[in-house]
């Protein structure tokens, strides 16, 4: 009796230890921007993904800066974020085998609904902002969003100062910011998919939209498996190939919320 609940015990650990193994076999983490997975972008990829390969797939949804150092780490197979010079550095230093432009959408400059002014320039609105010294809330999370707001301040000529009393850095995602821009009325950078799925608000609207410095490219990299012996290479290669397809074109192109496409897709072999 003592012997057969022995083996009994012993089958159930090896069926245990077979069946996280096999789990863990078929699963990949993606580290990825909040704004492809807020949208709902994502589960729709990653749930035709699985029908397709039976391959789990788990979002990791941060700033492109946490993002990255996550790859870094070893700690995601694939990369899909949103700021060229830190992609393209990241795959200089041999963290990425492999970085393909996948889709794009952009960004909006928000404000509240008094400003009536017109947008004739990026930088002229936001040397507005910084000499009239209106609120302006910023992510202020290294995020792909953040970083595409200080260079846009660079370029416009502006010296930017966390001590300001007018700028508000808030260490948030995009719809906390937005939260605040509503409720504080003020201004704030947006990619224009997170603005469109936001529901609150009422105190804003679009003050600069269409113009070329706001365009907003997204790139999907392979993470090299050498930063991690236990990184599933081989289903993440399946993956990073998948992205390249017309199915995912069509997941990309037909996803809508309040019936407006988000994301396009821009894949060129």
């Amino acid at each position: 009796m003592k012997n057969n609940f022995l083996i009994i015990i012993i089958k159930i650990i090896v069926l245990t230890i077979f069946a996280s193994t096999v789990y863990a076999e078929n699963k990949i983490i993606v580290a990825s921007t909040t704004s492809t997975y807020d949208t709902g972008l994502l589960d729709a990829l990653n749930n035709a993904f699985y029908d397709k390969y039976k391959i789990r797939v788990q979002v990791l949804s941060l700033g492109t800066g946490q993002a990255i150092r996550t790859a870094k780490d070893g700690n995601a197979e694939i990369l899909l974020v949103h700021h060229e010079p830190s992609e393209l550095e990241f795959m200089k230093d041999g963290f990425g085998l492999e970085r393909k432009e996948i889709m794009y959408n952009d960004y909006i400059l928000v404000g509240p609904k008094e400003d009536n002014r017109k947008c004739s320039s990026v930088e002229n609105k936001l040397k507005e902002i910084h000499d009239k010294k209106f609120l302006f809330i910023s992510r202020g999370d290294d995020s792909g969003t953040h970083r595409k707001e200080l260079e846009m301040w660079l370029q416009a000529k502006l010296k930017i100062d966390e001590k300001f009393q007018w700028y508000f850095s808030v260490g948030q995602g995009m719809g906390s910011t937005l939260l605040i821009a509503n409720e504080k009325k003020g201004y704030s950078l947006s990619d224009r998919s997170t603005w469109i799925a936001f529901n609150y608000k009422n105190n804003l609207k679009i003050v600069c939209e269409n113009l070329p410095p706001l365009f907003n490219q997204y790139g999907i990299i392979l993470v090299n498996p050498d930063l991690n012996k236990n990184l599933n290479f081989i289903n993440a290669k399946k993956y990073f190939e998948w992205f390249k397809t017309n199915e995912v074109k069509e997941i990309i192109n037909n996803f809508k919320v309040k019936d407006k496409q988000l994301f396009f897709y821009n894949y060129n072999q």
